[in-house]
């Protein structure tokens, strides 16, 4: 990098280097193969009370499926900026899928702009309704993409169901307790691209701004470049470096709910100051677009009455939609 295009980040965007103990590494292996599902639950209850993030390892996803979608992803971001944007989210209505050019959405909209570009999908469907409905693909696209992006959507839906069995476990709860609840989930399989930034690099203009996620949990393949930065309990910034052969995981605004404030959902953000390209790939795993979310029995009691009032897993998304989305608030 020449000495023009030097990289100073404001103050507040600086991270402490973690130890990996503030982020820990679960081996899910028992709750994947059934050996020893409570083994696990305890350790979720652990760290979605006290951190909301962890890396989990031994997950079953096959090595090579991740490097293929990674890959892919880098194949579709390289496509013409006129082929992107013939997938862009504005033309699917309701489904809400497609392609998100820069700024298109931004997380934190009264502090940040979100350098990033997105494409989402989900499983296919022909009839449309809110966060259901056909996939925008890319009518030159890679070969291969369809399908590879089809067979690591299926493998993060088998991966996400397990890991909710587990976070029912973890709060004395039968395992299939929020199955109930996902007949027919809003899952969004996303493909991430952040551009790196150069000179001063403030808090109007981020990889990605400050946020929780919406739903009910995050399953994330970061790029060995990282950026990504979970800030703790105590208002610090840290960063969360990839790990090969990891996934990340965290909880969202609907466990936060489901438990009362027991589980976290942790604000976290990307700044890219890397001077490379990144590319992340997350899974956000939900409920039905109708599910009730409500504070569950083993949360509450005489000294710790329900926070929350009732409400439906799509009311909730499609308001955050709304607030982040510039089209539709437009």
């Amino acid at each position: 990098m020449s000495d023009a295009a030097v990289t100073r980040i404001d103050s507040y965007l600086e991270s402490k280097a973690s130890a990996f103990s503030e982020i820990p590494v679960i081996d899910v292996a028992p709750l994947i193969d059934g050996s020893d599902p409570q083994k696990v639950a305890k350790e979720l209850a652990f760290v979605c009370e006290n951190i909301g993030f962890l890396y989990i390892r031994n997950h079953g996803v096959d090595k090579q499926l991740v490097a293929d979608m990674y890959a892919q992803t880098k194949a579709f971001f390289d496509l013409p900026l006129e082929e992107k944007q013939k997938l862009n989210i504005i033309n699917s209505g309701q489904t809400l899928r497609g392609y998100i050019p820069m700024y298109g959405e931004n997380v934190d909209p009264e502090n940040t702009r979100d350098f990033k570009e997105v494409f989402d999908y989900g499983q296919h469907e022909e009839e449309v309704s809110p966060f259901f409905g056909p996939n925008l693909m890319p009518e030159n696209a890679p070969a291969g993409f369809r399908e590879t992006a089809e067979r690591y959507h299926t493998a993060m839906m088998e991966l996400g169901r397990k890991l909710v069995s587990g976070i029912a476990l973890s709060l004395n709860l039968p395992a299939d307790y929020f199955e109930q609840l996902q007949q027919k989930p809003i899952n969004i399989q996303r493909l991430l691209h952040y551009p790196p930034q150069e000179g001063d690099i403030t808090q109007k203009e981020i990889g990605i701004g400050a946020h929780t996620d919406y739903g009910f949990l995050t399953i994330l393949s970061q790029d060995e470049v990282g950026g990504l930065q979970v800030r703790n309990a105590n208002g610090d910034w840290v960063s969360a470096p990839p790990i090969e052969d990891t996934f990340i995981v965290n909880i969202g605004d609907l466990v936060q709910t489901f438990t009362n404030d027991r589980y976290i959902s942790t604000v976290h953000r990307v700044v890219n100051s890397s001077g490379r390209q990144r590319y992340s790939i997350p899974f956000f795993m939900d409920l039905d677009f109708d599910a009730p979310v409500s504070v569950v029995d083993t949360c509450h009691g005489e000294d710790n009455p329900p926070k929350y009032q009732p409400y439906t897993c799509g009311q909730h998304k499609y308001k955050r939609f709304v607030d982040s989305y510039v089209h539709l608030t437009n």
